[in-house]
């Protein structure tokens, strides 16, 4: 057995209700707290609860997914509040902003000296403010990831800023956050949470810790998705919650594959929401991952225990995959022309995607005209 290392935040604490420890645990953290954070009226509840422990809060709201000149804005303005810890609570926007805010405050260069691709990609040099983060949507698993997704729109790209100190020092994962979600949100969060568990068990990079949270969550986030889509279920939200969190701590220390190394490139030229991209991306990616191995003499087990956790999950069929398309489409999820990819776009977008730091993770390297063929499946 090969060796691996286990990276993830300092302190998790998951289950209904923990959102209640939340203020004493950032208080004990600082003084002079940024709340990143969304609509959700928890926020107004912490923001309170903080000011009630003697804390100064300066609440931030996050719309949209984070892009650089937000950020830059974000991290001059904690510089001159002196803020000595961050905490995001809403979905994976706000906490990657909350992320980034705390990495840069305390760095001495701008954000293009440490963003990935499209900058330097150079290390932190100084560490990175205590953060805190609370999601309330169960997709990203952004609260136990050492990297924050930035647009940088004059490049028409998402990329990461990267560092392992950039792990939570405190993430709690209250599912009682996420009832109720819009159903499109469920959707698109959830097909997120399900990808990022099931890229990482059939990445490169797989490890005996990863395979056992990613057994265990890919049956669990497809059922638990599948029953959302139906009715309002609090067990349901308490398992996608998990199953986004098993997704987190199984991609910071696997990685992902294909379907994230297209989402990056077609959410910056596009704008569309990640995790719809990655659902309606996910079955192509699937297909062409098991014929390239297959192509390639590789063992193809674990493709099949994927197949038949989704025929377990969604109805036993002849094609699982088939079937978990025909769900997506089901559910109301676009296709990638109604999100703003256009044919002609199709080659330039595929080697773009092609040299995305994600695709490292991916079980083989796809060829261009393979990565092509998935995006014209998936218009």
């Amino acid at each position: 057995m090969t060796g691996f290392d286990i990276l993830t935040a300092g302190r998790v604490i998951f289950g209904r209700g923990r959102m209640a420890e939340a203020a004493k645990a950032i208080r004990a953290r600082g003084t002079r707290v940024l709340l990143l954070r969304g609509s959700h009226a928890a926020a107004d509840r912490l923001a309170t609860d903080l000011r009630g422990l003697g804390a100064e809060v300066e609440e931030v709201r996050q719309s949209g997914e984070p892009v650089l000149d937000d950020l830059e804005a974000v991290v001059a303005q904690g510089r001159d509040l002196r803020i000595d810890v961050v905490v995001a609570l809403g979905g994976g926007s706000a906490i990657d902003m909350g992320k980034a805010a705390a990495a840069l405050i305390p760095a001495p260069h701008p954000a293009m000296t440490y963003l990935e691709v499209v900058g330097e990609g150079r290390p932190l040099d100084a560490a990175p403010l205590p953060f805190i983060a609370l999601p309330t949507t169960a997709g990203t698993g952004a609260e136990v990831t050492k990297n924050a997704v930035i647009g940088v729109p004059s490049h028409g790209r998402k990329v990461s800023l990267r560092d392992d100190r950039m792990l939570s020092d405190l993430a709690i994962v209250d599912a009682a956050l996420t009832d109720d979600a819009p159903r499109g949100v469920t959707l698109a969060s959830g097909l997120d949470a399900v990808t990022q568990v099931i890229e990482p068990y059939l990445s490169c990079r797989a490890t005996p810790f990863t395979d056992a949270l990613c057994r265990d969550a890919i049956p669990r986030g497809l059922t638990a998705l599948s029953r959302l889509m139906q009715v309002e279920d609090a067990t349901a939200r308490d398992d996608l919650a998990l199953t986004s969190l098993f997704g987190g701590l199984a991609l910071a220390n696997a990685g992902l594959g294909a379907v994230h190394g297209f989402a990056g490139v077609l959410g910056g030229q596009t704008g569309a929401a990640h995790g719809a991209l990655c659902g309606r991306l996910l079955p192509g990616v699937l297909r062409a991952n098991a014929r390239a191995v297959a192509g390639q003499g590789g063992d193809t087990t674990r493709h099949q225990e994927v197949a038949a956790w989704i025929g377990a999950a969604l109805g036993k069929v002849s094609d699982p995959v088939d079937m978990l398309e025909a769900r997506i489409d089901g559910w109301g999820l676009p296709r990638l022309a109604a999100m703003g990819v256009s044919a002609s776009e199709i080659p330039a977008l595929a080697e773009a995607s092609r040299t995305s730091s994600s695709m490292r993770g991916n079980p083989v390297e796809l060829r261009g005209e393979t990565l092509e063929a998935i995006l014209r499946d998936s218009l």
